[in-house]
């Protein structure tokens, strides 16, 4: 969340964030609460003090031997005025508190403004194959190796889940080890394994909650979370701490399933491994110093690119504008890749700076080093980024892999972590 100062201070370009994101915000009623909590606040001291010094002064009356009926009559007028202003008080404290819950992140500078028409191509890798034949879409291709079936999903679950099989579920398996060693081994990230369902506390740390609670699974009777990502656990790793500035930057990566209701999904393109509810995500998380946070952006990206590098799968960089960036994010690039099957690019990384936001939020600080008299301890700046997620990863390999009988050839880079398996051919 943004600081309250920041807000009353910089009022036009907390505004101007609201609407560059398309959202609609009442900044003003929000600033006159503000205003009057504030007044409120002043009036209650104020009678507080009042207070205290006739209850004093009843003291010495009652120790002259004289009745300060007259005066205790006054401060019960008092005592009741203040409980109401309490009270009062207390009622424009939370609907404060709920209202800057709402107000989303300030975009950098050099993020684009305007919606998805105003999101910049920043650079391109690989060459988008070229087929002697009319290229098989993935879901084509998964029905004719017998390496994913739908229809039994849909019939274990419900629509958009998905059930592996065979070379289908050991490709999965083999494309998580190979991103999580990818990440430990060369990129310096430690791994966490982070349980799949968190709190509303964490869930409102990361940004995901009030915002998006229609789109998350939740359970009814423990007001749990099933996690949309990685991003929500680990990054409530340290909430409500305060680091030391030697412990800073931390890189985590984590894989886990991941689960969204994809609420807001209708009209939007759901079939095969499109728009699923469950999936599979590599998650980077960094915490760094805020001086450091936008080349962090930059490193954390390169990390994710790797992967596809590696893979042999071409991809563009794609980054946000303000009104396709996240409620959280300050800057944000996307990686897509294509889909020849489909002839589209497919969005399998989104990675992203959130400043201080969700710092704020889930109250996770460091200690400065060099620190001077009366300094105070300071947000950490948080990033994530998927690094990356499947399925649509899955939609890439097959598509692009693909040969005219319709079997599949594997990366080179997955090979070894398919026990030397080069192709996956159809059953005989």
């Amino acid at each position: 969340m943004l600081d309250l100062k920041f807000i009353r201070e910089n009022k036009k370009l907390v505004e101007a964030s609201i609407r560059n994101r398309g959202l609609k915000l009442d900044l003003d009623e929000f600033l006159r609460l503000d205003e009057e909590h504030r007044t409120l606040l002043i009036e209650v001291e104020g009678l507080k003090a009042e207070r205290n010094k006739a209850n004093d002064e009843i003291t010495a009356i009652m120790k002259s031997k004289k009745n300060p009926k007259e005066l205790i009559g006054k401060m019960k007028v008092v005592s009741q005025k203040i409980s109401d202003l309490d009270k009062k008080v207390d009622e424009i404290s939370q609907n404060i508190s709920k209202f800057i819950y709402l107000i989303p992140n300030i975009p950098d500078k050099s993020v684009p403004v305007g919606g998805t028409e105003s999101n910049k191509i920043v650079r391109a890798w690989g060459k988008n194959p070229t087929f002697s034949f009319n290229p098989r879409d993935h879901i084509e291709l998964s029905e004719l190796l017998g390496i994913i079936s739908f229809g039994t999903a849909s019939k274990i679950t419900g629509s958009n889940f998905v059930l592996y099989i065979g070379s289908g579920a050991r490709m999965e398996r083999a494309l998580i080890n190979f991103m999580l060693d990818l990440h430990t081994k060369k990129h310096g990230y430690i791994e966490v394994f982070p349980p799949f369902l968190v709190n509303r506390r964490s869930m409102t740390g990361t940004g995901q909650l009030p915002k998006l609670e229609e789109d998350m699974y939740r359970l009814k009777d423990d007001d749990l979370f099933l996690i949309p990502t990685a991003e929500v656990p680990v990054t409530n790793i340290h909430s409500n701490e305060t680091l030391e500035e030697d412990e800073l930057p931390i890189y985590y990566t984590a894989y886990t399933a991941c689960f969204r209701r994809e609420a807001g999904s209708y009209g939007k393109d759901t079939k095969g491994l499109i728009r699923v509810h469950q999936f599979d995500k590599v998650e980077l998380v960094k915490f760094v110093k805020p001086e450091r946070s936008y080349d962090e952006l930059e490193k954390l990206l390169t990390d994710a690119e790797e992967v596809l590098q590696l893979l042999e799968l071409p991809f563009r960089v794609v980054q946000l504008a303000t009104g396709d960036i996240s409620f959280s994010a300050s800057k944000c690039y996307d990686i897509e890749l294509y889909a020849p099957g489909l002839d589209k690019y497919l969005e399998v990384s989104s990675c992203s700076n959130f400043t201080d936001f969700q710092a704020r939020r889930a109250n996770i600080r460091y200690r400065p080093k060099a620190k001077e008299k009366g300094q105070k301890a300071e947000y950490v700046h948080t990033l994530n980024g998927s690094g990356v997620a499947l399925a649509r990863l899955v939609i890439a390999i097959l598509e692009n892999y693909q040969n005219r009988d319709g079997s599949v050839k594997i990366p080179k880079a997955l090979v070894p972590y398919m026990d030397g398996l080069e192709t996956i051919t159809p059953p005989a």
